[in-house]
């Protein structure tokens, strides 16, 4: 089933909003992720999963793949220290220690949607999102609409600075299950991958055998 091209209106919702654009480039961009309104570590998103910013001079929605995130003191001054506390120990006895680390997560950029009228394109945009530009979470009906086509394994195969064979079967298995476990569609990725593979076999093989659900 074809869900309707989403509105890029849509995925501004408060709740979706989980960084900044930290630092930039033409394949990827790193983020900050939002520090919570209560004592508490920001939470990571997902290997694997999908996070979108604005190109503000074109209105592209710049789509990417999280393929790598960590939670690091703020500079090299703070060094973070075992203190065997738990969570809510730590809220309440040391809960300084939250406003001292912060997490960053890099994601890889896969395509872009156009505005007006909504486009999907599977290669890397004109310009990636500026600095300091918000990343949402992908709503689903995008994520649906973009993935009916295949080329994204494409990029996420020549990732060079991530586990590159598990981070495909991530992102596989997320887009599966919001497929409601579309059958045809992960039969076509392992078809797609096949070719993509053809010289590797090992290695195709050992993105499939982590995709089983």
């Amino acid at each position: 089933m074809r869900l309707p091209l989403p509105q890029f209106s849509e995925h501004n919702r408060p709740e979706a909003h989980i960084g900044e654009v930290i630092a930039t480039a033409t394949t990827e961009f790193i983020a900050q992720c939002l520090e919570p309104e209560d004592l508490s570590f920001p939470v990571m998103p997902p290997f694997g999963s999908w996070v979108m910013a604005t190109d503000e001079e074109s209105g592209n929605q710049v789509l990417a793949v999280v393929y790598y995130a960590t939670t690091a003191p703020i500079d090299s001054v703070h060094k973070a220290t075992a203190l065997g506390l738990s969570l809510q120990e730590l809220q309440q006895q040391q809960p300084q220690i939250f406003a001292m680390l912060k997490t960053e997560f890099h994601s890889a950029i896969v395509g872009f949607a156009t505005p007006e009228p909504t486009k999907f394109y599977q290669y890397l945009p004109p310009r990636p999102p500026q600095i300091h530009q918000a990343v949402y979470r992908c709503d689903p009906e995008l994520m649906f609409a973009f993935t009916d086509k295949l080329d994204f394994l494409r990029s996420l195969l020549q990732v060079s600075q991530a586990p590159v064979e598990s981070l495909v079967a991530a992102t596989i298995r997320e887009i599966y299950q919001l497929r409601r476990f579309d059958r045809p569609w992960l039969v076509q990725v392992g078809r797609t991958l096949s070719v993509l593979l053809k010289d590797d076999y090992d290695r195709l093989r050992y993105i499939l055998s982590q995709v089983q659900l």
